[in-house]
């Protein structure tokens, strides 16, 4: 599945965009400045996503990757 595969799927099954994600994920405090906090490990991310979204492991990684800048809106 695309990069953009996973966010269509994504935003289809919790309504939620990846600005969303970054600003639940500020709120929560993972991240700060728009930016991952070094301590804040993937495992942490998509513990998160699971229990609140439901998502399964990849889609999970896949706002991880957004979050940690690895991805954007604009990846493949």
């Amino acid at each position: 599945m695309s990069f953009q595969g996973y966010l269509k799927t994504i935003k289809s099954k919790t309504g939620k965009e990846p600005a969303d994600f970054r600003r639940i994920a500020e709120e929560k405090g993972f991240t700060a400045g728009g930016e991952l906090k070094p301590e804040v490990k993937a495992g942490e991310i998509t513990k998160w996503l699971k229990e609140d979204f439901e998502l399964g492991q990849g889609h999970a990684m896949a706002i991880y990757a957004l979050l940690k800048g690895l991805k954007n809106e604009n990846s493949d």
